[in-house]
């Protein structure tokens, strides 16, 4: 039976239409991202930036990776490297110490569509003061990515959810990333399959408040966001192809929808930036 808690509107703060768009590009343009990190604007799209080979051989090695694992319900699929989602630091950071090599063999191809991110971002951040760097704890680095593909069936293969919410969780308080809280999530995803159709982002111009997280249930882990909760929000269907880089804000509720057949996968390449201070975006997976 539904709850009486989930069938009520989902509140929160909502951007104008300036804000609430996928800004589209077709090539790299890091001042772009900067924009999603300042606030400006809530996702930019880069199409086709990696090359189709380049693709190809990345998301083969994930395939052919002995190091693959198979996650739970909470978001079903196949990932390799860590993620923060709902663990304490130390944890996570165990699992980030393990996964940076395999990564970085991995990633290990001539044109790394990740090194080439970071090193645009990181010269655009560089004319403001700032650096881009993993997010640290006493020494120790966050995960540089998080390499996953969904097979979850039904409405979303991957629910809705924020990726604001858990920089508050109380298991991660002494993690830098906690000194992100507030400031807008920056979510990269560098698309490396997406075969056949369906896959498209689905994203919502609702950031959650404090009242609707706690009311839910999801205060710490940002997820899962109630199908009915969301049914009057404004919302953007976004396709997404091989090859796409695209950037957003995560603070506000999104999900991901199956591809037409379960024979077909979408596998991506991630990560998760935001200001820890105006000197600092770090990131995390």
């Amino acid at each position: 039976m539904t709850s009486s808690l989930s069938l009520r509107p989902i509140t929160g703060w909502s951007g104008n239409k300036d804000y609430f768009t996928f800004r589209e590009y077709d090539k790299f343009d890091p001042e772009a991202v900067v924009d999603v990190l300042d606030g400006r604007v809530a996702g930019v799209m880069f199409r086709g930036m990696v090359a189709p080979e380049v693709a190809a051989n990345i998301s083969q090695r994930f395939w052919d990776s002995p190091h693959r694992k198979v996650r739970g319900v909470e978001a079903p699929g196949y990932y390799i490297g860590a993620y923060t989602w709902n663990k304490p630091t130390k944890q996570y950071l165990d699992e980030a110490e393990e996964a940076n090599p395999i990564l970085r063999d991995l990633l290990d191809v001539p044109n790394d569509p990740m090194k080439e991110f970071y090193a645009g971002l990181g010269s655009s951040l560089a004319k403001r003061g700032a650096v881009v760097r993993p997010a640290e704890h006493e020494g120790r680095s966050a995960a540089i990515a998080l390499f996953r593909s969904w097979h979850g069936r039904g409405t979303f293969a991957l629910e809705p959810h924020d990726d604001d919410s858990q920089c508050s969780d109380p298991q991660m308080a002494d993690f830098e990333r906690n000194r992100v809280f507030g400031n807008p999530i920056a979510a990269l995803n560098i698309c490396l399959e997406n075969e056949g159709g369906g896959g498209r982002l689905v994203y919502w111009n609702i950031q959650p408040d404090l009242e609707s997280k706690r009311r839910l249930g999801v205060e710490f882990t940002g997820s899962p966001y109630p199908h009915e909760g969301l049914v009057d929000v404004e919302s953007k269907w976004i396709d997404v192809h091989a090859g796409d880089v695209y950037v957003f804000n995560g603070a506000h509720v999104h999900a991901v929808e199956p591809n037409t057949t379960e024979r077909q996968t979408r596998t991506t390449l991630a990560a998760m930036m935001a200001y820890a201070d105006p000197q600092n975006v770090v990131t995390w997976s």
